[in-house]
C-alpha cells in the first residue's frame, strides 16, 4: 500500500484508488492530483491500496479487498492483512474511494445511507445518481467508516473513467474544503436509489443483459439471459451495476427509487 500525505498536520480527508487492481482510474486520479500544481487548503491522504494486485493487473491476489474489511493483521490472505492496514490508516478520515465498472459508462455514487454528510457532499459531485447500499456493506470499506463515498467512474480501463476519476476527486476535495469551492458543481436534483436485493444468475457459458442501469424494469419484462434462457422480472425494479460478466454469481442488484437530493 502506498500512502502520501499532502499538507501539514494530521489528515482528516483521504482519497483511495486501486482497491481493485484491475481498475486503474483511481490510481490515475491519485497520481494526477499528487503531481498537480495546486495548493491544498487542508491536509489529504492519497492512497493506492492494493499495489500487488495492480502490478499484476488483476482484481485481487487472494480475495476481493472490498469484501475483506475490517481485515485481520494476522489474516491468511494478502487482502485480509491489507484491509486491516488500510482500516487503521483511514478510519478517522472522510473518504472518497474510486472505482470503475463493466456496467455503466457514467458516474454514480454509493453511500451507506443518505444522511447530513451525504446531503452536503453528493450534490457537489458530477454523478448521475446516489445509491444507498444499506445492508450490502458486509466486508466493504463501509465497515470501517460511514463517512465514505464510493464513486463508480465509468467503464473499467477506459480513458473516460480515468478522466472522470480526476474530475470527481477535484470536486470532492472542493466540497470538503481542500480545494477552492468553485471546483465543484451544484446539482439541482440528484436521484437516490436504495439497493433491495442481488439479482442472481445461474452457471452458464454465455450471458446477456437487456436491462439498462437506473431505468426501471417492469414486472413481466425479460432483463437477461443465460445460455438463451430468459430471466423475467417478478416485480418492478431499477437495475444497478447490472452486466453480463461483472460478477461471478449475480447479474447485479435491484433497487428502489427513494427520492432526490438538492444542493
Amino acid at each position: 500500500m502506498r500512502v502520501e500525505t499532502v499538507g501539514d498536520g494530521p489528515a482528516e480527508i483521504a482519497v483511495i484508488g486501486g482497491i481493485h487492481g484491475d481498475e486503474p482510474c483511481g490510481v490515475h486520479a491519485v497520481e494526477t492530483l499528487l503531481s498537480a500544481d495546486v495548493e491544498f487548503q487542508r491536509p489529504v491522504k492519497f492512497v493506492i491500496a492494493n499495489e500487488k494486485a495492480q502490478q499484476r493487473g488483476v482484481r485481487y491476489v487472494d480475495e476481493d479487498l472490498n469484501r475483506a474489511f475490517p481485515g485481520d493483521p494476522d489474516g491468511d490472505t494478502h487482502e485480509s492483512r491489507l484491509a486491516h492496514e488500510l482500516s487503521m490508516e483511514v478510519a478517522d478520515c472522510q473518504i472518497l474511494a474510486l472505482h470503475s465498472t463493466q456496467s455503466y459508462e457514467g458516474l454514480f455514487a454509493l453511500v451507506d445511507e443518505v444522511g447530513e454528510y451525504e446531503r452536503r457532499i453528493c450534490p457537489r459531485l458530477s454523478v448521475d445518481a446516489v445509491v444507498e447500499t444499506c445492508e450490502f456493506t458486509e466486508g466493504r470499506l463501509f465497515e470501517v467508516t460511514r463517512r465514505l463515498i464510493e464513486v463508480e467512474c465509468g467503464f473499467q480501463g477506459s480513458d473516460t473513467a480515468a478522466e472522470n476519476a480526476v474530475q470527481v476527486t477535484r470536486e470532492f476535495l472542493a466540497a470538503v474544503g481542500v480545494l477552492p469551492d468553485d471546483e465543484a458543481p451544484r446539482r439541482d436534483e440528484l436521484p437516490v436509489y436504495r439497493l433491495t436485493h442481488s439479482v442472481p444468475k445461474d452457471s452458464a457459458e454465455a450471458y446477456d443483459v437487456f436491462a439498462t442501469n437506473f431505468r426501471q424494469v417492469q414486472a413481466g419484462q425479460p432483463y437477461a439471459t443465460a445460455d438463451g434462457q430468459e430471466y423475467i422480472a417478478e416485480s418492478d425494479f431499477y437495475p444497478v451495476l447490472m452486466s453480463p460478466y461483472g460478477y461471478e454469481d449475480v447479474f447485479g442488484y435491484a433497487a428502489d427509487h427513494v427520492g432526490t437530493l438538492e444542493s
